[in-house]
């Protein structure tokens, strides 16, 4: 039945591509977990383990990283995810779908021009290059 929200929603908008809201919805889970906000069966019915849009989208670049390495940049790009309001976009329709529940404090506008994807998925790499000793590495 969720699957079925799911293709349901990228008919109406083509824009992404299935792996990419399947994607967004772990990164919740990776970020409520990332923040100790994960609900759990003997908390208080009150507890909030809101994830905000910013935080959503940090967590969402941490597991990119984690998950996809140096290919992070090109598997976002692939599923044309190519700045912070793309998440916001489908963040929003997975609520729409009703595979992701809002708050009143959710607003796609704290998805807009947060930051530079490409740069944070490059920059969660250090490339670092060891010298070799004279001698070592020859044959």
């Amino acid at each position: 039945m969720v699957e079925q929200k799911l293709y349901e929603l990228i008919r109406k908008d083509p824009r992404y591509p299935y792996e990419a809201y399947e994607f967004l919805c772990e990164a919740v889970s990776f970020t409520q977990d990332l923040l100790e906000r994960t609900p759990r069966d003997e908390d208080d019915p009150e507890t909030d383990y809101h994830v905000s849009g910013g935080e959503l989208l940090r967590g969402a670049c941490e597991m990119a990283v984690l998950e996809f390495g140096l290919m992070a940049p090109v598997v976002f790009r692939h599923w044309n995810i190519r700045k912070t309001d793309d998440m916001g976009n489908i963040v929003f329709n997975l609520i729409r779908s009703e595979r992701l529940s809002k708050s009143e404090r959710d607003d796609p506008e704290d998805f807009h021009e947060l930051f530079d994807i490409e740069k944070v998925l490059r920059d969660g790499f250090e490339l670092t290059t060891v010298p070799l000793k004279p001698g070592k590495g020859k044959s």
